[in-house]
């Protein structure tokens, strides 16, 4: 009983914790694109992937040595944390190359008309 409570302690634990400093780390960069107004902050995009990179990462770490010390429910919470955190980084990476595409795929549109 006292293996569960454990078990079942340290997987809202963790998970709270992750959570809180992803919600931390998306307030100070929010509170930095505020200080320039809404403008654009640099190297916004590379930071919120180390974090996230990290973040899934350091989830996938502690969940393998998890399973080493038998706690099964923590272990699966850092796993689904590890697959957000991942899916996330998915998001904003392919979004990020999306938006560099596009502006690439713009210019070279533009100095294709300015050559007619």
């Amino acid at each position: 009983m006292a293996t569960w409570a454990l078990d079942i302690g340290l997987a809202v634990l963790l998970s709270g914790l992750e959570v809180a400093a992803l919600v931390v780390f998306w307030f100070v960069e929010g509170m930095k694109q505020w200080a320039t107004k809404g403008g654009t902050v640099p190297g916004r995009t590379r930071r919120s992937i180390l974090a996230l990179g990290l973040g899934a990462a350091l989830s996938g770490l502690i969940g393998l040595g998890l399973s080493g010390a038998d706690l099964p429910v923590a272990r699966a919470s850092q796993s689904v944390m590890a697959l957000l955190l991942a899916l996330l980084l998915i998001l904003v990476a392919g979004h990020e190359g999306y938006d560099r595409f596009r502006t690439y795929r713009f210019r070279t549109l533009l100095r294709r008309d300015r050559r007619r």
